[in-house]
């Protein structure tokens, strides 16, 4: 069965709100960050840093 990216993020990204309860800012600050951090000059380490 293939679920698209977008669908599985969205559906841990749900269950994790509901489960855990984090605080709405932590969620903006954290979306915000990945967000700024992809379109950064560190995009090419952390991406060598994930993919080993």
């Amino acid at each position: 069965m293939q679920v698209p990216l977008w669908l599985a993020l969205a559906a841990v990204g749900y269950l994790g709100i509901k489960l855990i309860r984090p605080p709405w800012w932590l969620i903006s600050v954290l979306l915000l960050g990945g967000y700024l951090l992809a379109d950064s000059v560190l995009a090419p380490a952390i991406n060598a840093a994930i993919t080993k």
